[in-house]
């Protein structure tokens, strides 16, 4: 009988970033170095599908993400913007509607960039599209810190004689 110990546990060897850059470009994925990004940083646009990402190395993964997965338009990485009632992609210089297109593009870019570079992939993002903003009037704001929240619509005193006023 033979007995497995920890000593006998294999090592799993963590990828590099150029194995990684390497991987992408098996997965059809174009990987050119970033105009984006100020030069000491050796960081690498990854794009497919219309959308891009700016990838650099990371400390404790092979990869991480400069400049999340967003769609190109006149050639700079637009991020999604959810205002309740229809979704939008914001680059620096401009705003418009998304199309459906666009939107499974981001999707689709995202789960393969994901799966090449070995990332988590969370429940609620393999549904679809995540926002990197929200404009929901309950959530607007949640993402400041605590002191810096502006007070929600029902903590806001009620002034006297006011339509729906509780004595």
């Amino acid at each position: 009988m033979h007995e497995w110990g920890p000593e006998m546990a294999k090592k799993v060897k963590q990828p590099s970033f150029d194995d990684v850059l390497a991987t992408l470009r098996g997965y059809k994925f174009d990987v050119a170095p970033s105009q984006a990004v100020a030069k000491p940083v050796h960081a690498f646009q990854i794009s497919k599908y219309g959308c891009a990402a700016v990838l650099v190395a990371g400390t404790t993964t092979p990869a991480a993400a400069l400049i999340k997965p967003g769609v190109v338009i006149a050639g700079e990485i637009g991020f999604v913007l959810d205002r309740g009632y229809q979704k939008f992609i914001k680059t620096p210089s401009s705003e418009r509607a998304a199309t459906a297109d666009q939107l499974k593009a981001l999707h689709r870019f995202t789960e393969e960039l994901r799966q090449a570079t070995g990332g988590v992939s969370l429940y609620n993002e393999a549904m679809g599209t995540v926002s990197n903003e929200s404009w929901y009037d309950r959530v607007k704001g949640r993402n400041l810190p605590e002191a810096e929240r502006p007070t929600p619509a029902w903590e806001l005193p009620v002034a006297p004689g006011t339509p729906g006023e509780v004595s």
